[in-house]
């Protein structure tokens, strides 16, 4: 598929899931025995570990569709980015989703620590230490210090969701290559838990 046909087949599949009229592709035993070999996602999705949000069902797919990396807040390590050229270079992905979502716990324990100064315990912290980013605002030209935003939490959301997608186009040449020479999109998205539906929130690349 071309970038903007498998946005298109993820799109189509979460039409379904929000009418309650999923196709359930891709999910029986001959399936299965067709992908043991070898498997061809058309795209990648890298989303939050959230138990609310598993790409398979909120796209209606099945086996072999999608290479899915999860975690906390969809924050970002060297393994996350390295998982994604992974599904592109290696597996021939198309599509790569940034798949957040509303009410998310990682963001909003982010900017709960900003406003009052508490962080969490143990290894949370490092989840949320890696969603502060998204919050903090860089100095501007003359200004000697950072500046700390806390936005409304859907504003929030949706910024963290463009900061991951920066961050990846910056730290992946071979993401970035391969959305420069068309043959990969990179999809900011945001998924309501209530509806269902997801929304595209930034592209990097055609869709068209």
């Amino acid at each position: 598929m071309t970038p903007g046909e498998a946005w298109s087949a993820l799109l189509d599949g979460n039409e379904r899931f929000v009418a309650d009229r999923m196709h359930h592709p891709s999910q029986d035993a001959t399936r299965r025995g067709e992908i043991a070999e070898a498997q061809h996602p058309f795209a990648v999705v890298f989303g939050c570990s959230d138990s609310r949000v598993a790409a398979e069902i909120v796209f209606d797919r099945g086996l072999g569709n999608l290479f899915v990396i999860r975690t906390a807040g969809h924050v970002v390590d060297t393994t996350v980015i390295g998982s994604i050229e992974y599904g592109v270079v290696v597996a021939g992905a198309s599509l790569v989703v940034v798949l957040g979502h509303d009410s998310c716990g990682a963001v909003a324990a982010a900017a709960h620590a900003l406003s009052t100064g508490t962080m969490p315990t143990g290894f949370v912290r490092a989840v949320v230490d890696r969603v502060i980013p998204s919050i903090v605002e860089l100095p501007s030209s003359g200004d000697d210090e950072c500046r700390v935003v806390v936005p409304s939490p859907a504003a929030l959301g949706r910024g963290h969701i463009t900061h991951t997608v920066d961050m990846l186009m910056a730290y992946s040449t071979g993401l970035a290559t391969a959305v420069a020479d068309g043959s990969c999109a990179v999809v900011g998205a945001e998924y309501t838990l209530a509806e269902g539906r997801v929304r595209p929130v930034t592209v990097r690349g055609s869709i068209a």
